[in-house]
């Protein structure tokens, strides 16, 4: 193993992808157990596919598709949240509507000027080649930011996760905190697409934090749970990625499946289990409690 990530970390875009792919883990899966809480887990995917189109016009004009792609898909994060809280239409439809109409820009723009090629391509599915040194420095960069504004920020998003009311009763205005959540959400999304793809990233936010509540209570301790599952599944996916010659973003998914698999499966053990101990606990004649 250490033979390997040894030849593994001696090309210079792994490393990359490495430092990268932690990070953005990290970041999906600590803003994933908010959001699939407050069920605003779709909201990636929305925002993915915005992401797809905004950089499809960013190679369309060859222009810098980071400083493109991250103002429009956080203004579309924003949007996202007014139309959910202020408007007849539902969070649901309003992801759809804004994700299926940048997906359509997106591709009309490419059919009418590149047309499918490479760069598309990785935008949709994802490549560890297409990072380069300027877009690792700027996603390190955010990502911290991310990291840090979470931390500063984890006993708002904890009372707003569970509940909103209460705290928008306390005085504390929400719409604030959310916005800083959906501006943590776009970032995190925007810099994951270079890797994971715009059909995959919302994979990073939704499975760890599904994962660890199979087995965790706690909303801290799910937290931490989802963390080390999201980067565990992207390193060890990394590994697989490399020994395999397959797409990174596939393969780190893949992972993220078989592990929701086994948590769901020692779950079951263990819900098995209590019911068998409270059955041999029930006292002679009265019927087992389960």
């Amino acid at each position: 193993m250490i033979a390997v990530l040894t030849e593994m970390f001696s090309f210079t875009f792994l490393v990359r992808a490495f430092v990268v792919g932690l990070l953005v883990s990290l970041c999906a899966s600590l803003l994933g157990v908010s959001l699939v809480l407050k069920r605003y887990s779709m909201i990636g995917d929305g925002l993915s596919h915005v992401g797809f189109g905004s950089l499809a016009v960013a190679t369309a004009f060859k222009l810098a598709p980071l400083a493109v792609s991250i103002p429009v898909v956080v203004a579309a994060a924003f949007l996202l949240l007014r139309l959910s809280e202020n408007s007849k239409i539902k969070g649901d439809a309003a992801i759809a509507m804004i994700s299926t109409g940048a997906l359509a820009v997106g591709i009309v723009v490419i059919s009418m000027t590149t047309g499918i090629n490479t760069d598309v391509c990785n935008y949709l599915f994802g490549s560890i080649l297409a990072m380069t040194r300027s877009d690792v420095y700027l996603s390190v960069s955010l990502s911290v930011l991310v990291l840090l504004l979470f931390f500063f920020f984890y006993n708002i998003i904890f009372s707003i996760t569970f509940d909103e009311t209460f705290v928008r009763s306390c005085g504390v205005n929400t719409g604030i905190n959310n916005m800083i959540i959906a501006l943590l959400t776009a970032l995190t999304i925007v810099l994951g697409m270079r890797m994971m793809g715009a059909l995959l990233i919302s994979s990073l936010i939704i499975f760890p934090a599904l994962t660890s509540m199979r087995l965790c209570k706690k909303f801290k301790t799910v937290t931490v749970c989802s963390a080390v599952v999201s980067v565990g599944c992207y390193f060890f996916g990394l590994v697989i990625s490399y020994l395999r010659a397959i797409p990174t973003g596939a393969s780190v998914v893949i992972l993220n499946i078989f592990t929701f698999i086994l948590f769901s499966g020692i779950n079951f053990l263990q819900v098995k289990i209590r019911r068998c101990l409270r059955t041999e606990k029930a006292a002679p004649g009265e019927p087992p409690r389960l």
